[in-house]
C-alpha cells in the first residue's frame, strides 16, 4: 500500500506510513486513511473477499489502530466474465468483504464497481483519531525485540496449490510435500490471511510498542527495511527467526529458492504484524496473543469468542545501525503447523512465550 498513498505521505508526515495522517481543524483530531487492492490470489471468492478487507485494514492496525469508521469497497469485474459467472462470483466476494468489515466493528457504505480485463478487488478505510489513539512507527530503541503475528509463507502456498494441476511444477516439489500436505497448507494461507490484525493492534498499546508495520507485497525484509527508515534513532534491525506455514521452506529450496522465501523477499498478502517492542514487554505479548479468543477474521470473539487466539514469535532484535535491516545468514526456520496437529500446535505455543534470549540463537 506504500505506493497507493505516496501523495498523502508527502503531504502530511512522510514517505513510507502505512496510512496517511491527516491533522484536521477540529480540536486535535487526525483523520487516517488507507487505500489498498490487489487481484484475486485464491479460488474460494467469499475468502477473497474477506483476505481484500483484512488486507485493507490491516494499515490502520499497524498504527495501533483499532476501530475503523467507515469502509468503502474497490471492485473490478473482468470483462472475460459471462453474466453467470459475474452473479455468481462477484456477489460472494462482496459479502466476504462486508463480513469481514463487520467482524471489525465497521461497515462498507460504499465504493466504486468498474468493467476491467482483470478481476481487482480492495478498498478504502477511514477515521477519525484522538492522539493516543495511534502510534506513530518511529520510536524503536536499541534493546528492542521484534515480533511477528502472522507466519510467512502464504506466497508459496498459493502458487504450490495451483501446481497440483501443471505436472512440470508438480513434479520439482513432489518429494518434499504430499497433495494433502499442499491441500492444508493453501488452507492455512487462506485463514492466515483472512485473519484480522486487530487483536495484535490492541496489545501495541498495552504492551507500549514503539513502532510496528504490516508485512505484505515486498516481504518481510523489505518492510522491515522500510519501518527501518522512518525511525527517528539510529537503529538497525537484525531479523534471527522466520515462522514459516510448515513445509513452505523445503519447496522454497526444492524449487530452487523459490520466490526468495528464506531470504525474506517472498510477497506475502494480507501478512501479521512487525513490532518492535521492549524487551521485558515482548513474551508478555505473544502469550497475549495465543490466550485471546478470536474469531475467523481476528476480531476479539463476544462471550468465549470462536477461536483459540492467534500465535506471535520474537524473531529479531533492534540494535545501534544505519536504519537498516538485514536476515542473518542462517535464520531458524521455525515451521507453523498447519492448525488440527496437537502435538505440533503445543511446541508452537511454547515458541511464542519463550524469552527473548532463547528465541535469538
Amino acid at each position: 500500500s506504500f505506493s497507493i498513498i505516496f501523495v498523502f505521505h508527502f503531504f502530511t508526515f512522510r514517505i513510507g506510513m502505512d496510512s496517511c495522517v491527516i491533522p484536521l481543524r477540529h480540536g486535535g483530531l487526525s483523520l487516517v486513511q488507507t487505500t489498498d487492492f490487489f487481484y484475486p490470489l485464491v479460488e474460494d471468492p467469499y475468502m477473497m473477499g474477506r483476505i481484500a478487507c483484512a488486507n485493507v485494514l490491516s494499515d490502520l492496525y499497524a498504527m495501533g489502530i483499532t476501530e475503523c469508521d467507515n469502509m468503502l469497497m474497490l471492485l473490478s469485474v473482468s470483462q472475460k466474465m459471462n453474466e453467470k459467472e459475474r452473479d455468481q462470483v462477484m456477489p460472494l466476494m462482496m459479502k466476504g468483504f462486508r463480513d469481514a468489515a463487520e467482524e471489525a466493528g465497521t461497515s462498507v457504505t460504499g465504493g466504486q464497481t468498474v468493467i476491467n480485463p482483470w478481476i481487482i478487488v480492495g478498498g478504502v478505510a477511514s477515521v477519525v483519531c484522538q492522539p493516543n489513539d495511534f502510534i506513530m512507527p518511529d520510536s524503536a530503541v536499541p534493546g528492542d525485540v521484534l515480533v511477528l503475528t502472522k507466519p510467512l509463507g502464504t506466497q508459496v502456498a498459493v502458487n504450490a496449490h495451483q501446481w497440483l494441476d501443471i505436472p512440470e511444477k508438480w513434479n520439482k516439489i513432489k518429494l518434499v510435500i504430499s497433495r494433502e500436505e499442499v491441500e492444508q497448507a493453501y488452507q492455512e494461507a487462506m485463514l492466515n490471511m483472512a485473519t484480522l490484525n486487530r487483536t495484535a493492534a490492541a496489545l501495541m498499546h498495552k504492551f507500549n510498542a514503539h513502532a510496528a508495520t504490516d508485512i505484505t507485497g515486498f516481504g518481510i525484509i523489505g518492510h522491515a527495511r522500510n519501518l527501518a527508515q522512518q525511525q527517528k534513532n539510529n537503529v538497525a534491525f537484525v531479523i534471527h527467526n522466520l515462522p514459516i506455514i510448515s513445509k513452505m521452506a523445503a519447496i522454497s529450496k526444492a524449487g530452487g529458492n523459490l520466490f526468495g522465501l528464506l531470504q525474506g523477499t517472498s510477497s506475502e498478502t494480507s501478512g501479521g504484524l512487525l513490532i518492535c517492542l521492549p524487551r521485558e514487554q515482548a513474551a508478555r505479548f505473544c502469550a497475549e496473543m495465543k490466550s485471546s479468543r478470536v474469531g475467523l477474521s481476528g476480531a476479539v470473539g463476544q462471550n468465549g469468542g470462536a477461536g483459540d487466539g492467534q500465535q506471535a514469535w520474537i524473531i529479531g532484535i533492534v540494535e545501534k545501525g544505519n536504519r537498516c535491516a538485514r536476515i542473518i545468514d542462517k535464520p531458524r526456520i521455525i515451521e507453523v503447523p498447519y492448525r488440527g496437529s496437537v502435538v505440533s500446535a503445543q511446541e508452537g505455543s511454547h515458541n511464542n512465550a519463550s524469552p527473548p534470549e532463547v528465541q535469538l540463537t
